[in-house]
């Protein structure tokens, strides 16, 4: 984990902060390892097509099972997302930054293996601070699906991705031991219809109970 090191002499040295690195590794197409505020996640450019499709080679991923991403604010979401009903609104403002993603009805011309059959992409904002940051400093947003092949139990560190994904990624990011039980909750939002797909971190009653209370 990047932390403050004592060198040689007993002072107090920080170490390198992978950040940097990791975005460079993003912007020349490479598939990353980095923490997130559920499990470790591949992060790639989910603009790039070609890293896009890296990813699901990674992960063996099947097209019925679209892979989310993570942006950094909304006007980030906005480049991928072609609406906002006003019940993900609602959820936006309770629950991120957070482990909840949305469907949303998505912009076109955005790489396949990020829709589901119906066109719509899974996105949620971080806030795991160098997921934060990695998607900041990138400027695009950032595949966030977790780090394990398909039916594999997803990385709690970094030890644990290395050993799937050893000589094939060659960059990760150490956030230290992850203590998320679940990934995160995934909500569909259309206009006038929200369906629960996967209840994680974020539990139904409190999703439908943030949207009874809401105006």
């Amino acid at each position: 984990m990047w932390q403050k090191k004592i060198n040689s002499s007993g002072a107090e040295s920080a170490a390198v902060d992978p950040v940097p690195g990791a975005v460079e590794a993003l912007r020349r197409g490479e598939v990353i390892v980095f923490p997130t505020e559920t499990f470790y996640g591949l992060g790639a450019d989910a603009l790039d097509a070609a890293a896009v499709e890296r990813v699901v080679s990674l992960k063996g991923r099947q097209a019925a099972s679209p892979i989310a991403i993570i942006v950094a604010d909304r006007e980030m979401l906005g480049r991928v997302v072609a609406e906002i009903p006003p019940a993900a609104q609602t959820l936006m403002n309770r629950f991120w930054p957070g482990p909840l993603t949305l469907v949303l009805p998505a912009r076109s011309q955005l790489p396949p293996p990020l829709l589901n059959r119906d066109g719509g992409i899974g996105v949620r904002i971080s806030s795991h601070p160098f997921a934060a940051r990695l998607v900041e400093e990138l400027g695009r947003p950032l595949t966030a699906t977790s780090a394990n092949p398909s039916g594999k139990e997803p990385a709690r560190t970094v030890g644990e991705a290395k050993t799937y994904f050893a000589g094939k990624v060659a960059v990760y990011v150490d956030g230290g031991k992850l203590s998320a039980e679940k990934g995160s909750t995934v909500v569909e939002v259309w206009p006038g219809e929200v369906r629960m797909i996967r209840e994680g971190e974020i539990g139904a009653a409190e999703i439908q109970e943030a949207l009874r209370s809401s105006p």
